[in-house]
């Protein structure tokens, strides 16, 4: 899973994604230049440090995301839209972390030449809606060719993709992002492999100064949260070491750092949700898609559990955690025997039984 960290100019986003990953990037990118760097973090769960405790095992594996900081946006592409390189890099996040400028710094000047976060943010969402628009049309082009030759799939076909193609035109032309926009599952199984960059959701981080107080904003579309983070001194904090965290911490009066959170919202935001593989040689977290069944998570482990799976053995984490062990578990009737087609529930402690 994959967040693209997007901002414009001087918004901070590499004060973010250094926070975030803990990545040493020496230099700051370029405006208008096409850079990026990607980083792997884990995600904070307590629940894997609370089967460790049971378990005690050999080995821990923490479920992912990944944070790419993408250089090169700076409102500025239009109709024209965006160049292809950039398209093709966005279009393979899962996500975007949008950071806002909200501090203030007379050394880094904005440069729109004043603060105006809510501007930001639809600044962001215009670059996205036209260079969105853009592949619409194009492709409402090709659809209607191939209506009129009629050689390749059954007209009545094609007349449901424009019929498709020709909503999503309306639907930008009315200056909002497709996220705002829910659509059927035949509709997301043909726009699935379109990426366009509107759709995706995204995360708005408001990058403010420690004695800002928060703006009140709620955005008015769906698959979008909002965050306030003070980021460079959440960056400085996580320098320290931790006796001198906790001191740095007080006197600013932080009760808790945002970062963690902000990456298990990252984590959340893509739809995904957690189940638990557990024994005294690994505690392992993996990461599914909501709504995924029990042969789609043993393929998540091994493609060999899905071709011969048999069942499923299923413990809530609620009932481990009352019962203390997999064996009292057992014993109790807390452990339940499910099919292939059992929907997994975050949290889920799996056994996959099969047979190659």
């Amino acid at each position: 899973m994959q967040l693209g960290i997007i901002g414009l100019p001087q918004s901070g986003k590499t004060t973010v994604y250094k926070a975030l990953t803990g990545a040493d990037v020496s230099a700051e990118m370029s405006a208008g230049q096409m850079e990026v760097h990607s980083s792997v973090v884990d995600v904070p769960d307590e629940r894997v440090d609370q089967l460790c405790q049971i378990y005690n095992p050999k080995k821990i594996v923490r479920a992912k995301v990944t944070f790419a900081d993408i250089a090169g946006l700076d409102g500025s592409a239009g109709k024209a839209g965006l160049p292809g390189v950039m398209v093709n890099q966005l279009a393979q996040m899962d996500g975007f972390l949008h950071v806002v400028r909200q501090f203030e710094n007379a050394s880094v000047p904005h440069f729109a030449s004043s603060i105006d976060p809510i501007r930001d943010i639809q600044t962001m969402d215009t670059e996205f809606i036209l260079n969105d628009l853009v592949m619409v049309e194009r492709r409402l082009e090709k659809l209607r060719e191939e209506h009129r030759r009629g050689v390749s799939r059954p007209r009545d076909v094609i007349q449901g993709e424009i019929d498709l193609f020709q909503k999503l035109e309306a639907m930008l032309s009315d200056e909002k992002p497709l996220r705002h926009y829910e659509f059927t599952p035949e509709e997301d199984k043909i726009l699935s492999s379109f990426g366009f960059l509107s759709r995706k959701p995204q995360i708005i981080v408001f990058n403010q100064s420690e004695e800002q107080e928060t703006i009140s904003y709620t955005s008015p579309h769906p698959h979008t949260t909002v965050v306030h983070l003070p980021a460079k001194l959440e960056l400085d904090i996580m320098a320290l070491e931790p006796e001198d965290a906790a001191m740095f911490m007080e006197e600013f009066n932080v009760s808790e750092l945002i970062i963690p959170r902000l990456i298990q919202i990252s984590y959340d935001l893509l739809n995904v949700h957690s189940f638990f593989t557990a024994g005294d040689k690994e505690v392992h977290a993996w990461t599914l898609r909501k709504g995924s069944n029990a042969r789609e998570a043993a393929g998540t482990i091994h493609s060999d559990m899905e071709k011969g799976f048999i069942r499923a053995e299923v413990i809530s984490f609620a009932d481990l955690l009352t019962c203390g062990s997999t064996a009292e578990a057992r014993n109790k009737g807390r452990l339940r025997v499910e099919g292939k087609n059992y929907i997994i529930e975050d949290g889920d402690i799996l056994e996959i039984r099969f047979n190659i």
